[in-house]
């Protein structure tokens, strides 16, 4: 078992979004898997800042930002398939149109590690609770950054 101590662990992922489901993936080994196995209750948390929002009053300055909470349970991908279906999208965000053909069941099946000789853990995140909040973007009022010596 994995101990953080009673304390809450945390940590950046890369995630697909795909069936209403939230996707992350890594090793399948490590400090990430043996929390998950123990306490599959996760809190997942996405932010886009757009920029500065300004105004003459600097306590009213501001950020256009969308936000979004998503508490649910990380659940390991078991069906090859799925599994399969969620890297290809991974490999289709981060490197889009680079691979000429499409990731097999079959490289998934009989891929491991070198670090450890463990097949890539694939989870899946249903969410239970989705909060959001947005403060959007006002044209008008962003921010414009004027270089110095621009006279």
């Amino acid at each position: 078992m994995c101990e953080t101590a009673g304390r809450p662990y945390a940590l950046p992922v890369n995630y697909v979004y795909w069936n209403d489901k939230i996707y992350i993936h890594g090793m399948g080994s490590g400090k990430k898997n043996l929390v998950l196995a123990a306490r599959p209750s996760v809190c997942f948390t996405v932010f886009e800042e757009f920029g500065t929002v300004a105004d003459p009053v600097p306590a009213k300055c501001d950020t256009a930002y969308l936000s979004v909470v998503i508490f649910g349970k990380a659940v390991l991908v078991k069906d090859l398939e799925e599994k399969t279906q969620v890297l290809a999208l991974f490999l289709e965000k981060f490197m889009p149109r680079f691979f000429k053909t499409p990731l097999s069941a079959q490289f998934v099946d009989k891929y491991r590690s070198s670090f450890d000789n463990n097949a890539v853990a694939v989870y899946a995140i249903e969410p239970e609770e989705l909060t959001a909040k947005e403060n959007p973007v006002d044209p008008e009022h962003m921010f414009q950054a004027v270089g110095k010596g621009d006279d």
